[in-house]
């Protein structure tokens, strides 16, 4: 779409639903904030465009969580959209709505897509057969079972990949599988599932994805998939679960993807209820409006294949774009929580200002899908470089001089063929911020600044004072003629400050989709409006207010608090992955080196005992062979001490013993589980001899 145009456009805009079991992290926010500026850049330009998001609220994860806590699926829900919806706030990024999945909007659409899908036949039923929890009674989806894998034999893996050697299999593949969610025995059950004919919208997808739709990766990637043959998509799971009940089927409920995209729908239409805005403008068929939605690389299926498939076949137009991004690194490491790199939204903002951030993530994007790396030293370098030493500088280099000599009078411009080459390189601006090149637009806006500071320097207004002093006293200026007039000094002064602060206001108005709080404080400084349709409207003879700082710089002192402050969080799962809604992250990796430095030893239990005063920990005394250790493990909610005795287990026997506050602990316990009265004890097989080393 070209920016030349004079017509206004109607655009809505989308960014994935953030999963509601946990906090907001940094990986998130470069998505929301992509999509803020580039949404505030359409706005500034009077485009009539809506921003709108929900917290992705339904599926099994945020069941079992809130049964964790001892509360409702719904208070769960509303307590993390709550939170979510502060660190969004907290990153000044301005939703026109911010809507649930868990909405009658969403039960709505779900049913009607649905029901359209089924009556143009593209809805198959039969039975499959899945692992079944026979204490919860629930069917179990894959990274809810554990067991060994069947390849290497590791232990304590999930159902559908072995993290120690990398291994593909299936559940029913595993050896001696456990449900993860209650200890128990799976077993095999049949149960009747409802697909999505996907296979069937093969030669419509092959259309759209090279309809423009897509960046030209996604297009590509989509076509290898497409090329090897699409499968029908399961979009329903069995009772119990959080989400809506099919219609017609019984304790059937949509699988949360289904009804996630739609809550694009759903908090739209709760948009234009609220504001009388015509829906059906937006996503009837031949809308002439657009619809874009910005996601990450890692869940393009559902959006680019699945999404556009339904749209299309319930009657709806399918999206203008779909422009996906790639992950964010931290100091060119996956996030880690033991380097303190996997920062929450409120530890950064506890700490640093939000705006540094902005910049930073604008300064790298572009329009592909290319993965971000957030070095922290550079983040401090390029901020207090482009934004506190370039961009401010201009200001308050200017402000104080005008403030002081011409009670904060501006005069008129006198460089006008150096402002216009400010004001037209807002059209190469605007189509950069356009096509989603953040990065080539920062570095276009800090072009233009180099060349006011330049300008500013070349200039040397601060000698001028002393210049205008010394022309304004007789004496002086009988001893030298050249002074000249004091009245034109001052005028130059005035002038040479003027033009700066034009060239200061023009930098601002482009850096405003950016830095939005900087901006709102350099109106009321300038005491005038960043227009961007407006910009050739010169300050001229106008008054400014006294200026105040606009950005402090940036510390690393807090860079490295914040550090420090993330390595005590322990956040639960956070990231919405496909298909998986309730992996934790990853730890960061090890080398094998590292690895083979932990000696783990089978353990003989010889003693089980209460802690006094302690709410979680029993004492064990261990027979490891080469003599007695004491630990303490924080599993009493899952045992009672005269159970545990004469059994075997596994420790790390060359752990560092460490004075707690009870006593001293000679080592580590080896366990896994949920938590609660879900703590298994790993054990090794029959037969083994207290000392004996675990491979």
């Amino acid at each position: 779409m070209s920016t030349a145009s004079s017509k206004q456009r109607d655009i809505l805009v989308t960014s994935a639903l953030p999963y509601a079991n946990g906090p907001i992290h940094l990986g998130h926010l470069l998505e929301y904030i992509q999509t803020d500026i580039w949404v505030r850049y359409q706005k500034m330009r009077g485009q009539n465009c809506y921003y709108v998001c929900a917290d992705d609220a339904h599926g099994t994860a945020i069941m079992l969580r809130a049964e964790r806590e001892g509360i409702t699926s719904e208070q769960l829900i509303d307590r993390i959209r709550g939170e979510h919806q502060q660190d969004f706030a907290g990153f000044h990024i301005r939703f026109d709505n911010y809507y649930s999945t868990h909405s009658e909007e969403n039960q709505y659409f779900a049913e009607y897509i649905y029901r359209q899908l089924q009556e143009n036949g593209h809805i198959a039923t039969r039975r499959i057969t899945q692992f079944f929890d026979p204490e919860k009674e629930m069917f179990l989806a894959d990274r809810f079972i554990k067991g060994t894998c069947p390849k290497c034999k590791a232990e304590d893996q999930y159902g559908d990949n072995c993290e120690a050697c990398g291994a593909t299999y299936t559940p029913a593949e595993l050896i001696n599988p456990r449900s993860a969610v209650s200890g128990a025995t799976p077993v095999e059950k049949e149960s009747e599932h409802y697909f999505f004919r996907l296979p069937e919208f093969h030669d419509f997808l092959s259309k759209w994805t090279r309809s423009g739709a897509l960046q030209p990766q996604v297009a590509n990637k989509l076509a290898e998939w497409l090329d090897a043959g699409l499968q029908e998509w399961d979009i329903s799971r069995d009772a119990p679960y959080f989400g809506f009940e099919i219609p017609d089927a019984p304790g059937k409920y949509f699988y949360v993807w289904l009804d996630a995209p739609i809550g694009y729908l759903a908090s739209f239409k709760n948009l234009c209820n609220r504001e009388n805005i015509d829906f059906e403008h937006f996503w009837k068929a031949d809308s002439d409006a657009e619809v874009y939605h910005f996601i990450g690389k890692d869940i393009i299926n559902f959006h680019a294949l699945f999404w556009p498939s339904m749209l299309h076949d319930a009657g709806f137009r399918t999206p203008t774009a779909v422009w996906a991004h790639g992950f964010v690194t931290v100091n060119g490491k996956k996030m880690s929580k033991s380097r303190g790199t996997f920062i929450m939204a409120r530890t950064y903002l506890d700490h640093l200002n939000p705006e540094y951030l902005r910049y930073y993530f604008a300064a790298k994007l572009t329009g592909g899908v290319d993965d971000m790396d957030l070095n922290l030293e550079d983040f401090a370098s390029r901020v207090n470089s482009d934004l506190v030493g370039k961009v401010v500088n201009i200001a308050s280099r200017s402000a104080g001089f005008i403030s002081k000599t011409f009670k904060g009078q501006l005069g008129a411009i006198t460089e006008p063929d150096l402002i216009q080459r400010f004001v037209d390189a807002g059209d190469d601006i605007s189509e950069l911020y356009e096509k989603r090149e953040f990065g080539r637009a920062m570095r276009r806006i800090m072009e233009l600044a180099d060349e006011a500071n330049q300008y500013f320097d070349e200039k040397q207004p601060w000698t001028l004072p002393k210049k205008a002093a010394l022309a304004g006293n007789e004496v002086e200026k009988a001893k030298d003629p050249a002074l000249g007039d004091r009245e034109e000094i001052l005028n130059e002064l005035q002038a040479i400050c003027t033009n700066a602060i034009n060239m200061f206001r023009l930098l601002m108005t482009y850096l405003a989709p950016v830095l939005p709080e900087t901006a709102k404080a350099s109106e009321a400084f300038l005491s005038a409006k960043l227009d961007w349709n407006g910009r050739e409207a010169h300050l001229e003879n106008h008054e400014i207010n006294k200026f105040r700082p606009l950005m402090n710089r940036v510390d690393m002192e807090h860079i490295e608090k914040m550090l420090e402050a993330s390595k005590e969080e322990l956040p639960v799962a956070t990231g919405k992955q496909a298909p998986s809604k309730d992996l934790e992250p990853i730890a960061e990796e090890i080398e094998f080196n590292d690895f083979a430095k932990v000696d783990l030893r089978v353990a003989k239990i010889i003693k089980a005992e209460h802690v006094e005063g302690a709410d979680k920990l029993l004492r064990l005394t261990l027979d490891i062979g080469h003599g007695e250790r004491n630990v303490f493990a924080g599993i009493k909610s899952a045992y009672k001490p005269e159970d545990l005795e004469g059994r075997m287990t596994v420790m790390v026997a060359n752990l560092k013993a460490r004075k707690m506050k009870f006593g001293m602990s000679e080592g580590m316990v080896l366990a896994a589980g949920p938590g609660g009265k879900d703590i298994f004890l790993l054990s090794p097989d029959s037969g083994a001899a207290p000392g004996m080393r675990v491979m």
